[in-house]
């Protein structure tokens, strides 16, 4: 899904906050509550109150699934780059401390001015 060394991108289209939860609550901390969720073609990303979770489902049955955490508290800076007229892809771009760059794209209509608040309210 994300080539951490890359900063590769994925297209993403919003889902329902909840409807990507089978594999993901169990990694939840208490307290923890998803905000946003996004699902590429086998794919997706949950964004909580507290980081960003990656799935990267694999092999032929995606039965196997690779989960990425990635904390708020770990993000340095951020950018949002909002869809166009002739580009309707939205981008969000996160600087992770020892990381370095993962870019999210999305396709759809996605409002990235909410999700750049989200990424703000839990960083800033």
């Amino acid at each position: 899904m994300i080539d951490f060394q890359n900063a590769s991108l994925v297209k993403l289209q919003q889902v329902e906050p909840n409807s990507l939860l089978g594999d993901v609550q169990p990694l939840l901390v208490p307290n923890e509550r998803p905000v946003a969720s996004f699902k590429g073609i086998r794919d997706y990303v949950v964004f909580t109150d507290k980081r960003v979770i990656a799935v990267n489902v694999q092999g032929m049955t995606g039965k196997k699934r690779d989960f990425t955490s990635l904390p708020y508290s770990k993000v340095q800076a951020f950018s949002v780059e909002t869809a166009g007229h002739f580009d309707l892809d939205a981008e969000l771009d996160l600087w992770f401390s020892g990381l370095g760059k993962v870019r999210f794209e999305f396709r759809g209509q996605v409002d990235i001015r909410t999700l750049s608040q989200l990424i703000a309210t839990y960083t800033l």
